[in-house]
């Protein structure tokens, strides 16, 4: 009874080691930044007679709004500097020319006094009209000076009603200026009409846009947001992508942006010294309506088309956009003229258009590729290279096998012994 109980012991103790070893890799410390100017951030909501609808979550959208705004300025990191514009807020007549000027700065962007801004906040009222253009091109003065991350987010539940003043060549005019400003977009409950043109207003600066149905949503998004500009400052260099790995374009560290239509594999190189591992994340954005139940695979292969190790992640329609990653430790080499391994990372996509729906230009890829010195503790399981799908299916093979010995002799011998007594 005592044998049977230590080899069952020591069966999961094996079985418990391996699952460590591969689940927990050793962790790598992360670069340190240079320390640059105050982030500055500007909210700008949408305050328009149309945020009185009550179609989220029960209540209307002026209430979700304040209830989001509350939150993240609670959360609100100290060293980034926040303003809050409103357009629509003030004018409720129907003169179109005093309503399409109808925005105003309602806490000034610097250090933020969380109670002042607060304050602020819930004194808005639903009133007028939507003035995005203007109020953008008032929000680009308020963030104006200084070399720092600025950050416009946009929140409206409707289209712009002052045109000809288009906000996307607004939006335009903003980036031509290489200010490095970029706008995000958070659309509430939004028809057609406004997810395109406040997709074409982020597309135009290199932000993102977000389709909003619910309060945790916005609370969360504009939260990232915010967080997202204490973060270094990173501009992404144009790829494109190859159809083939033999023509597929050579990439270093570094942060890549491409387009991918439905459907489409891209290709690109990465060369990997022994010793050195590879980290790759690819994320796609749904700029236009897609199908529900969609998925995008990266994976690491070889020149000749053996797959190292992929990473896939799949979603049903409730984000806009979806990531997945990899990494693949190459093991060290005695011979120091050892060559570099050629790794071509593929990325593909099982999106599809709903009716309708241009399919051109292709969707927005963002790749980021980080090449690492290796791990150095033989505890990470990767390192032994069960990173790899054969050796790890092997390595599980072969556990259960020796497992399945054990037990074997185990319950042989437990019925030995119930045949003496």
């Amino acid at each position: 009874m005592i044998t049977r109980q230590r080899l069952a012991a020591g069966v999961c103790a094996l079985l418990a080691a391996l699952t460590a070893g591969i689940a927990f890799p050793t962790g790598a410390v992360a670069d340190e930044t240079a320390e640059q100017a105050a982030p500055k951030v500007e909210l700008v909501l949408d305050v328009s007679g149309s945020m009185r609808a009550r179609d989220i979550d029960g209540g209307s959208r002026m209430s979700a709004a304040k209830q989001a705004f509350n939150e993240v300025l609670d959360a609100t990191p100290e060293e980034v500097q926040l303003g809050i514009r409103t357009l629509g807020a003030n004018y409720r007549g129907n003169d179109r020319k005093t309503g399409c000027k109808d925005t105003a700065q309602l806490y000034p962007v610097g250090t933020l006094d969380r109670t002042e801004a607060k304050t602020a906040v819930a004194t808005l009222t639903p009133t007028g009209w939507t003035p995005i253009g203007p109020a953008l091109l008032k929000a680009a003065d308020d963030l104006d000076g200084g070399n720092g991350t600025r950050r416009i987010v946009l929140i409206s539940d409707g289209e712009d009603t002052c045109q000809p003043l288009d906000p996307c060549e607004v939006a335009r005019e903003i980036a031509a200026k290489g200010i490095g400003l970029t706008i995000d977009t958070l659309g509430l409950v939004p028809d057609a009409k406004t997810r395109d043109q406040l997709s074409c207003i982020a597309d135009a600066t290199g932000g993102t846009y977000t389709s909003i149905q619910h309060k945790e949503e916005l609370t969360d998004r504009v939260g990232q947001l915010v967080e997202r500009a204490a973060d270094p400052v990173v501009t992404p260099v144009a790829v494109e992508g190859a159809t083939a790995c033999t023509s597929a374009p050579t990439l270093k560290s570094g942060l890549y942006t491409d387009r991918e239509e439905f459907g489409q594999h891209r290709y690109y190189r990465v060369d990997v010294k022994p010793g050195q591992e590879l980290r790759a994340s690819v994320s796609v954005a749904a700029d236009r309506e897609v199908n529900p139940d969609y998925g995008v695979l990266l994976r690491a292969v070889t020149v000749h088309g053996r797959e190292i190790v992929r990473g896939e992640a799949a979603g049903n329609g409730r984000t806009d956009v979806i990531s997945t990653g990899l990494r693949y430790p190459k093991a060290e080499s005695d011979d120091e003229n050892t060559p570099a391994e050629t790794v071509c990372l593929q990325v593909s996509n099982s999106f599809s258009a709903a009716n309708g729906v241009k399919t051109t230009p292709g969707m927005p890829v963002e790749l980021t590729v980080d090449v690492v010195d290796g791990p150095d503790h033989a505890s990470d399981v990767a390192s032994f290279g069960l990173g790899r799908g054969w050796w790890l299916l092997g390595a599980l093979v072969l556990t259960g096998f020796l497992a399945g010995v054990l037990w074997g002799w185990v319950s042989r011998l437990r019925i030995a012994v119930w045949r003496t007594n």
